[in-house]
């Protein structure tokens, strides 16, 4: 399963390493992050105006976005054990 971390764990990473632009993204794994993690967390940042982009689990584009992926699950389930209980109304009706 996959590790989320919160954005002040990111910033203090993205912090060290930016601060640090000599050493190699390795060096940061003393956070106990993967370098390519880093990698793309540092290039992110870059790409987001300097902002650290935290997002939920999955790869949802926001968090709206997340939330209607959550809310279509949830009518599907709705909807089968709709038909499941129809199904059995209509074995026990007979």
């Amino acid at each position: 399963m996959a590790k989320h971390y919160d954005r002040e764990f990111k910033e203090q990473v993205i912090q060290y390493v930016l601060d640090h632009p000599d050493l190699p993204y390795t060096i940061a794994q003393q956070f106990g992050v993967h370098d390519t993690t880093i990698g793309g967390w540092v290039k992110s940042y870059k790409e987001h105006d300097d902002q650290v982009v935290v997002r939920g689990s999955g790869n949802y584009a926001s968090d709206e976005a997340k939330e209607i992926a959550h809310l279509k699950k949830q009518l599907r389930d709705t909807q089968d054990a709709l038909n499941v209980l129809k199904k059995a109304i209509s074995i026990l009706g007979k």
